[in-house]
């Protein structure tokens, strides 16, 4: 599934205005807190591990607008530690939003 970058995109204008170079490091600066998140999420083992960090994923992707990893985030609070399924769709959703280009 796709993601909706409008609301990814306003955030990343909000703070940035019109600075490409500030936009890309913003962008970089979130990729790299989402995947410390997702490493830490991979490897928890127990319920409250688990839900804590995909709590403070979901808050990193509110911060910034990225509805789809909320969602995601939702899902893993609902699952179980170490659903491979829920991993590997946070995984997809963190690339494109590392490969996504903001439009005009």
């Amino acid at each position: 599934m796709s993601i909706d970058y409008g609301s990814f995109d306003t955030a990343l204008k909000a703070a940035a205005g019109e600075d490409d170079t500030l936009i890309a490091e913003l962008r970089a600066s979130f990729v790299d807190s989402a995947k410390r998140q997702l490493s830490l999420l991979s490897r928890s083992r127990c319920d409250a591990n688990w839900q804590y960090t995909s709590w403070r994923l979901k808050g990193l992707a509110a911060s910034f607008g990225a509805t789809r990893l909320m969602v995601l985030a939702d899902e893993a609070v609902d699952g179980a530690p170490g659903d491979p399924v829920v991993l590997r769709k946070i995984v997809a959703a963190i690339n494109e939003i590392e490969t996504h280009e903001i439009r005009a």
